[in-house]
């Protein structure tokens, strides 16, 4: 029962507990700032407690059940047995540690956090509505961070076996068949997962290939592992619609107008995600959305009330965490008055299929089209003696330079620990540095990190460990 209502003043009210908000409270904090944080779940969000970070431990689990099944290496037998009660329990605890390293980082930086829904009565003015109470506050400045929620297709309404990633990553047993609506990242990610655990996986996409957003050359790779995992792929599939039974689910989809139907214990869907701008009222805070219901912001993330700022997956540009971190730094320090603006060249995007891809900066195609002649250099796993001695040899690290300069403006990698080698070429473009910058730089052998310099001495046309045309 909700009792009493009364006034606050905040200082910075930051709407949103996920990577985008407790991020910038604590930069606000750190600023001089007096911040409140109001969240209606959990703190960490969707990604510490539904996405990035369940997800990622189930996939090292998987990872590690598949290698333990078979011959992990060479010379190593091994049997194994799995514990799917015991492997959800294990990762459990991993999102209770994220979890509570965020709650004793908001008070290790004095910011207030508020259990409870917020919405707009004016524009410096929320009514939050918590279990036990009901308060108004009144805010000096504000920062957006509500996050996203799973699209929900009307002819595949979620319910007991159609199931959106929240649900599949709560699982408690690993399904027989798993049926995947949608063929991104995170379908392609938990559809593997589940694949090594043991399931027949059938992925449905409606677009010419899975993982559409990234070069053909990469998803080439993934699309013949998950074919040794024995998953169906149909591409230029479109669903229909679903028909549940007692104990089973079966899904009737189109591909080139022939009809097809396969059955399965759930169907998971991952067509994408909505931001939640809905519900809120910020009618009320003069807050102007775009057609998608998107947050229109400048490049301060300052939205259309020049009090009040939006960051990650509510404003334009991908629904990532990483993102949604650095827009609430830029939001906060402008707040506080500093001259900070986003810059979005230099946004890692990192898949964590099998072999990972990560790709930072310009494509080969946004290359040619922003600078006319490039030049590119392509190293593969398989010439590299730390790749070689893991047993990991497939995929590539590819980077992506201007012809006239030899400025970096790209880089692309596939293969093991794809998402940690992006760092470098992430930073190596946002410096600026050229191919000879690259190429020039001691990397320690035997490592795979060595494949970052040997692509950009393919690109200079003098490579050492692999013979060019």
């Amino acid at each position: 029962m909700v009792v009493g209502e009364f006034t606050e003043e905040v200082d910075v009210l930051v709407v949103g507990a996920g990577p985008g908000g407790y991020v910038a409270a604590i930069r606000a904090a750190q600023l001089g700032k007096s911040v409140t944080v109001v969240d209606k779940a959990e703190l960490g969000g969707v990604c510490l407690n539904r996405g990035c970070i369940p997800s990622k431990a189930l996939i090292s689990a998987a990872h590690h059940y598949e290698a333990a099944k078979e011959e992990p290496f060479p010379g190593i037998k091994t049997t194994a047995e799995l514990d799917f009660g015991k492997v959800m329990a294990w990762k459990q605890t991993v999102v209770d540690k994220m979890t509570g390293g965020v709650k004793t980082l908001l008070k290790g930086n004095k910011v207030n956090v508020i259990e409870g829904e917020v919405f707009f009565s004016g524009p410096n003015e929320v009514h939050v509505a918590g279990e036990h109470e009901s308060k108004k506050l009144h805010f000096q400045d504000c920062i957006l961070a509500t996050g996203s929620r799973p699209i929900e297709l009307r002819a595949l309404p979620y319910g007991k076996r159609v199931l959106s990633s929240t649900e599949a990553l709560e699982l408690q047993e690993v399904p027989k068949r798993l049926i995947v609506v949608g063929g991104g990242y995170i379908g392609i990610e938990l559809g593997q997962t589940y694949a090594k655990f043991g399931s027949k996986v059938t992925i449905i996409e409606g677009t010419d290939s899975i993982l559409p957003t990234f070069d053909a050359q990469l998803t080439r790779l993934v699309t013949r592992n998950l074919k040794k995992y024995d998953v169906d792929i149909f591409t230029g599939a479109l669903a229909q619609s679903v028909k549940e039974e007692a104990d089973g689910i079966t899904l009737t989809f189109k591909v080139k107008d022939e009809e097809k139907t396969v059955t399965a214990d759930y169907v998971l869907v991952t067509v994408g995600r909505r931001p939640n701008t809905d519900d809120i009222g910020l009618e009320a805070a003069n807050v102007k959305l775009t057609d998608r219901g998107l947050v229109e912001v400048d490049a301060q993330c300052r939205t259309s009330n020049p009090h009040i700022y939006a960051i990650g997956d509510i404003v334009p540009g991908a629904a990532l965490a990483h993102k949604a971190s650095y827009e609430g730094k830029v939001a906060a320090e402008a707040i506080a008055g500093q001259p900070s603006v986003v810059d979005y060249r230099c946004i890692p995007a990192v898949v964590f299929c099998d072999p990972e891809i990560a790709t930072v900066g310009l494509s080969e195609a946004e290359a040619k089209e922003q600078y006319g002649e490039i030049a590119t250099g392509r190293f593969p796993y398989a010439a590299n003696g730390r790749a070689t001695a893991l047993n990991a040899t497939d995929g590539f690290v590819k980077l992506i330079a201007d012809k006239a300069s030899g400025l970096l403006v790209g880089a692309q990698v596939i293969g093991v620990e794809a998402s940690n080698l992006i760092a470098e070429l992430g930073l190596a473009i946002e410096m600026s540095a050229t191919l000879e910058d690259v190429a020039l730089t001691i990397h320690a052998h035997p490592t795979l990190g060595e494949m970052v310099m040997e692509s950009a001495e393919v690109a200079l046309g003098s490579p050492i460990h692999i013979v060019t045309k």
